[in-house]
């Protein structure tokens, strides 16, 4: 009895110790660079100037399934499947606009590199964009994201805006900033542009 209770003190040690590790990686992970410009009390106004992005559109249109198949192609690519076979750092979020009838997954590049830079990937399905400069309102939440919790905050924060009397437009994104193994502090957002008239 007393060895099967110290396995299982080992465990949960070393279980602890790899969160830790793990909480403490990702907080060095190089994070997409946005100004915050205002915030208020459900919801943040951030400014986000244009990046470097990888991306892959997809005829998934739940979070599950555009998760699961995005990020497996998109992991290939900065893992080496490139025309230069290297490694490129991941960094975070990982972006997703799911749609009704086709949706988008994006990995933010490091910041070193420019469209020209970055190495080509092999997979066709794969585009190097550049993201438009944008000011966007974000709602921030913590645990497992999942399509309900998603949509929750989605409507969450289209209600907070229309409050505000703030105009967005087009769809509303989920970040995602955490890899699936991370148990503890974990940060989802969801965002949507607003229009310029805000800052008018």
């Amino acid at each position: 009895m007393k060895v099967v209770i110290v396995i299982v003190i080992v465990l949960i040690v070393v279980f602890l110790v790899f969160q830790i590790y793990t909480t403490m990686s990702v907080n060095k992970t190089e994070t997409q660079p946005y100004k915050v410009i205002r915030v208020e009390k459900d919801f943040e106004i951030r400014y986000y100037p244009a990046a470097t992005m990888a991306m892959i559109a997809s005829a998934s249109t739940s979070y599950r399934d555009l998760g699961n198949t995005g990020f497996r192609t998109l992991a290939k690519y900065i893992f080496g499947g490139n025309s230069e076979k290297k490694q490129i750092a991941m960094t975070s979020p990982v972006h997703m606009d799911i749609g009704d009838t086709q949706s988008t997954m994006s990995f933010v590049l490091p910041s070193e590199y420019t469209p020209s830079t970055v190495p080509t990937p092999l997979d066709s399905g794969i585009s190097i964009i550049t993201s438009a400069p944008e000011y966007v309102a974000v709602m921030r939440f913590s645990g497992f994201a999942n399509a309900n919790s998603i949509q929750l905050h989605i409507n969450h924060l289209r209600r907070a805006l229309q409050d505000k009397g703030l105009s967005f437009y087009g769809d509303f994104r989920f970040l995602g900033y955490n890899p699936p193994y991370q148990l503890f502090g974990r940060r989802n957002e969801v965002i949507v542009a607003l229009k310029s008239e805000n800052f008018n």
